[in-house]
């Protein structure tokens, strides 16, 4: 489980494709590494992965073909946010992020306001009834507040603190990004769904 708090911006420093998986070998940045062991917990892009090797500088993941095949993917060089899993004595400053990628969007807009940027990601449609106004998502791993949601897309407001503690700094229109509901929405649904079948 996590927060959606972003600690860290890393990069992927390498890529070994293992049939349809992959290893991964991640620059941990300026992520505390102290308290982190195999078998740990890392979010990565949102990505919730289990840390295989702590080495020099980070650490080691494997990636399986279904999370390959959900998210956004891996590239050498690109930088990732990192959030390590949440203790139960942590704050919760953004919302509850299990890191299990519910979809890929896309950046439709990248547009300045003040000293913030709003952002515009054009959704799956399997998603569209899990987004609302005020509701929280996670873009790769960060914990943000819907502002406006159209029929296929949705916007987002990155204040100065987003921009300089995450990658979501250099989106662009085009990009790919992991997405992840609210786990408050998929709940709701299930409840729902139990009721309509009594």
């Amino acid at each position: 489980m996590f927060t959606g708090i972003i600690e860290a911006v890393g990069r992927v420093a390498s890529v070994k494709s293992a049939g349809q998986s992959a290893a991964l070998t991640i620059d941990a940045g300026g992520l505390d590494m102290s308290d982190v062991a195999v078998g740990d917990s890392i979010a990565c892009n949102g990505a919730c992965l289990t840390v295989t090797s702590v080495v020099q500088k980070g650490f080691t993941v494997d990636v399986s073909h279904e999370t390959l095949r959900v998210t956004a993917g891996f590239v050498v060089g690109g930088a990732i946010n990192l959030e390590k899993s949440l203790r139960v004595s942590d704050r919760l400053g953004g919302h509850l992020v299990s890191g299990h990628v519910d979809g890929v969007g896309t950046v439709t807009t990248v547009k300045p306001v003040d000293a913030n940027r709003e952002i515009v990601v054009r959704f799956p449609a399997e998603l569209d009834r899990y987004i609302a106004p005020k509701g929280s998502i996670a873009i790769n791993g960060v914990s943000l507040t819907v502002n406006v949601v159209t029929s296929d897309a949705f916007s987002v407001n990155l204040i100065p603190h987003t921009l300089s503690v995450t990658n979501l700094n250099a989106l662009k229109s085009g990009d790919r990004v992991n997405l992840e509901i609210d786990q408050v929405a998929r709940y709701v649904e299930r409840m729902i769904d139990r009721d309509d079948q009594r």
